[in-house]
């Protein structure tokens, strides 16, 4: 997948300017990970007269498959009918698009600090891209970029096959374009306009997609002709997302038309305050998932395993019906920030006594634990190494054996649809491992057949319809012989403690037997 950027220039303004307004070295090769593969920029020619910046977009066909098989919502029909031979890694499209956003994510937005002026100039420019996917073909091509300044626009069909002319032409065309254009200006209509043309997307098109277009398309789109056809494609079709975008392109389009601000313009209706509706943080969907779950169970005594700074426990301590809140973790350090974020030391007594922080690992395990209704591991599983999860498993299912547990890890397979999270890696450097739905659905299985519990899953956060939901979470719940003899040796346990005098108020524990 290739793109190249050339300019001109004189001994006064060279054309090496333009890696200053790139914000790329012309006598550098440099590299970045994207969430598909490796992007390259570099200079086949840097000089005063000419200089041309590439962008090579080395595409991994392995992450392709295993990262949403290469195609989001409206997928491209290549990779639907084939998931390893396909056009994905040679012809420009969202992929593309999303390397640009990564490579050039300041030249997008038209700064640069050492040459502000340059950067809004318009400057006389040649882009060409030698593969780029046209449904619609060179008509459309013209449609699209014809009305946005530039003086040339070719766009010529490729053939199936050289060797045999009667195939006729491909869907694929040589795009060059020429014209005097602000860098940013041609920068943001690729942007839009690739997966435009492809007709596709490799990831999943959320509400937040209205937004990128709108900040893409600006000073252009809100005035072209074919703005709703731009509007539909980048957008994969969907209706209330593009509707959305129609409305408010419309708002600029009247601005613009009476030189005023859109706010001058959409004021029927006068806030003092946003009441727009923000979208909600993945980790208060999770804990509110957790509250839920925990409260459906009953679970009165709770047990936070792997509490970290104390998220989950400030969450609990704020509903009376969870009655005693244990936080678990081995880190000190972290028990220390959750009892500063809690404010123990400034706690009422009554408050203080449902809480009990404790240093304790989860791979041994602690009599201290048994007895609990419901146990949680929230994000805890992928941060310990494979071969000691048997250890973890035991400790809580084998020996704690609370009534309910709760597990919650990310979804491996999500992770296609965060743009900026690079191919192969984790979403946290800690995490020694992902699992797919189908790898923790396994696990947690084996887990509730080994331990007599039963075993339900739930998603967390949006269930995209190709690669599920962000976070996945398993609700295990022992089974009814389990639970008797659970309750029967809980009474025994209350008795003999009741008769040893332990105390309830809070306090920070360090962990006290190990076996």
């Amino acid at each position: 997948m290739f793109l190249t950027i050339s300019t001109t220039g004189d001994p006064e303004r060279p054309a090496t300017d333009l890696g200053f307004l790139l914000h790329k070295h012309p006598d550098k090769a440099q590299a970045f990970s994207t969430s598909h593969g490796t992007a390259h920029v570099f200079y086949p020619e840097a000089s005063a007269e000419r200089c041309t910046a590439a962008l090579l977009l080395e595409v991994d066909p392995v992450a392709l498959v295993r990262r949403g098989k290469g195609k989001g919502r409206g997928g491209a029909p290549d990779a639907a009918l084939a998931q390893y031979v396909n056009d994905r890694p040679y012809a420009a499209s969202s992929l593309l698009s999303v390397a640009m956003s990564t490579v050039f994510k300041t030249a997008l937005k038209g700064a640069c600090q050492a040459l502000p002026e340059r950067a809004r100039t318009p400057l006389p420019l040649r882009i060409e891209v030698p593969a780029l996917p046209a449904r619609g073909g060179s008509e459309l091509v013209r449609a699209l970029f014809g009305p946005l300044g530039w003086t040339r626009v070719d766009a010529v069909a490729i053939p199936l096959d050289e060797r045999f002319p009667e195939w006729g032409d491909s869907r694929y065309v040589r795009l060059a374009l020429e014209g005097e254009l602000r860098l940013a200006d041609a920068l943001r209509q690729l942007y839009v306009l690739l997966p435009v043309l492809d007709d596709a997307k490799h990831y999943w098109v959320a509400p937040d997609e209205v937004d990128k277009l709108l900040r893409a398309g600006e000073g252009w789109l809100a005035t072209h002709p074919e703005r709703k056809l731009i509007t539909s494609r980048y957008l994969s079709r969907r209706w209330d997302l593009s509707r959305q975008a129609a409305q408010r392109l419309e708002l600029v389009r009247l601005a613009e038309s009476d030189d005023l601000d859109v706010e001058n313009v959409d004021n029927a209706v006068d806030e003092t305050e946003d009441t727009e509706e923000k979208p909600v943080p993945l980790a208060e969907q999770r804990r509110t998932a957790i509250l839920d779950a925990l409260r459906a169970a009953d679970a009165r005594r709770v047990l936070d395993l792997g509490c970290g700074q104390g998220q989950l426990v400030q969450a609990l301590l704020k509903d009376t019906a969870f009655t005693q809140i244990v936080g678990v973790d081995v880190s000190m350090r972290a028990l220390t920030v959750a009892a500063r974020r809690l404010k123990l030391d400034r706690m009422g007594e009554r408050q203080a006594a449902r809480i009990t922080l404790r240093q304790s690992s989860l791979t041994y395990t602690d009599k201290q634990l048994k007895g609990y209704d419901a146990a949680v591991l929230s994000e805890v599983v992928e941060h310990l190494d494979l071969p000691r999860l048997p250890a973890l498993e035991y400790a809580v299912f084998g020996s704690a054996r609370p009534r309910t547990v709760l597990v919650t890890t990310p979804n491996a397979e999500y992770n296609v649809r965060w743009e900026t999270l690079p191919a192969g890696h984790m979403r946290h450097g800690d995490h020694r491992f992902e699992w797919t739905r189908a790898e923790f659905r396994a696990w947690a299985r084996n887990v509730a057949e080994r331990h007599g519990y039963r075993v339900e899953f739930r998603p967390v956060g949006p269930d995209d319809p190709e690669v599920g939901p962000p976070t996945q979470m398993a609700l295990f719940t022992m089974t009814a012989a389990d639970d008797t003899g659970r309750r029967a040796r809980g009474r025994a346990a209350d008795t003999q403690g009741s008769a040893s005098g332990n105390g309830s108020a809070h306090r920070t524990e360090t962990e006290g037997e190990a076996a």
